[in-house]
C-alpha cells in the first residue's frame, strides 16, 4: 500500500503519483457505492499488485474541492487579468477571489501587460489594500514571471483568466518546457479547443500546476454560490469591522445604520470599487434559500 496524490482521471482509470512513479488504479466499488468520486489533487492510498490491477482504497480528507473544474486540496489560485485588450473587469474578478475565499484557497492577482497602461496602479492598489498578493507582469520582458514561479513551490496552483490576457506567455515565462503556443494549442497548459476535457495536475517549478479544461467565473456562478450570512468573511478586508457593527446579527454592510463596515468605505479604508462588488453579489444571492439550492 502506498499514499499518494491523484493527478489525473479519466475514463475510470484514475493515475496516482506515489514513491517517485506514477501508477494506473481502478476506485475499489465501495466509492460508487457511497456516490463519492475521486477528484484530481485528491490525497490517497492505493494499493498496488502484480498480477492484477492496482486499486485505489482510501481518499484522505480534503481541505477543499470544486465542481468545476473537478479539483481538490487546491492551495492557490493565481488569477490572471491585463491592464487593457481586455480591460481588468474588477467585479468578475471580485466574484472569483470571493469564491476562492469561500473554499479556502489562497487568491494570487496577476497583472500583466503593465507596460502598455499605467492604470495598472490603480488595481495594483485595490487589491494590495485588500490584503492581496499582487504581482505585476510584462510579457515582453518576463517580468513578474520569476515572482509568480517561486510562489508555486510545494504548492498545487490553477491559474485562470480570459482568453488574451497573457496566461500563457506567463506560464512559458516559468517553464519553457510546457511549450504553450500563445493563443492557439497548449502542448500541456492552456488549452485550445480540440484538447481533452479533463483535469490534469503537472509539476512545475516545484509544486504542481492544474490544467484544466475551463476555470471561469461563469463555471463558478453555476457550480458555486456563497450566501448572503458567508459572504461578508469572503470580503477579507471587512472581518476587522464585521463584529462593530451596532446590529450584527442583521446587519447587511450595505447602507445599515451604524454599518462598520459602511464606516471604514466612507473613511476609505475599504475601497469603493470592492464595496461595490459586495454589494452587487449580495443582491444577487439576498432572497435565495439554501433549501433552494439542494
Amino acid at each position: 500500500m502506498l499514499d499518494g496524490r491523484l493527478i489525473k482521471g479519466i475514463g475510470g482509470f484514475y493515475y496516482v503519483e506515489a514513491a517517485d512513479a506514477v501508477y494506473e488504479c481502478k476506485a475499489r466499488g465501495i466509492f460508487r457505492q457511497k456516490k463519492i468520486t475521486p477528484l484530481v489533487g485528491d490525497l490517497v492510498t492505493i494499493t498496488v499488485n502484480d498480477n492484477a490491477e492496482n486499486t485505489l482504497d482510501e481518499i484522505k480528507e480534503r481541505k477543499n474541492s470544486l465542481v468545476r473544474p473537478p479539483l481538490a486540496n487546491l492551495d492557490q489560485l493565481f488569477m490572471v487579468a491585463s491592464v487593457v485588450d481586455p480591460a481588468i473587469n474588477t467585479f468578475v474578478l471580485d466574484r472569483i477571489i470571493a469564491i476562492a475565499e469561500y473554499k479556502n484557497i489562497e487568491p494570487i492577482i496577476v497583472i500583466t501587460k503593465i507596460d502598455l497602461d499605467s492604470s495598472y496602479k490603480k488595481y495594483y492598489d485595490i487589491y494590495t489594500q485588500a490584503g492581496f498578493k499582487v504581482i505585476l507582469c510584462d510579457n515582453k520582458t518576463g517580468e513578474g514571471a520569476e515572482e509568480v514561479k517561486t510562489l508555486l513551490k510545494d504548492k498545487v496552483s490553477a491559474f485562470t483568466g480570459n482568453t488574451g490576457v497573457g496566461k500563457s506567455s506567463l506560464l512559458n515565462a516559468i517553464d519553457s518546457g510546457l511549450a504553450i503556443e500563445t493563443g492557439k494549442t497548449s502542448k500541456k497548459l492552456g488549452r485550445g479547443k480540440h484538447t481533452t476535457r479533463h483535469c490534469e495536475l503537472y509539476k512545475v517549478a516545484g509544486g504542481y500546476v492544474a490544467d484544466t479544461p475551463g476555470f471561469s467565473a461563469v463555471d463558478f456562478e453555476r457550480c458555486e454560490r456563497i450566501m448572503k450570512d458567508d459572504l461578508p468573511c469572503c470580503f477579507r478586508e471587512f472581518e476587522p469591522y464585521l463584529t462593530d457593527c451596532k446590529f450584527q446579527t442583521n446587519c447587511s454592510h450595505i447602507n445599515d445604520k451604524g454599518c462598520a463596515v459602511v464606516k471604514a468605505v466612507n473613511d476609505g479604508v475599504i475601497t469603493q470599487e470592492r464595496h461595490n462588488s459586495y454589494v452587487t453579489l449580495y443582491n444577487e444571492v439576498k432572497d435565495i434559500r439554501e433549501w433552494e439550492l439542494k
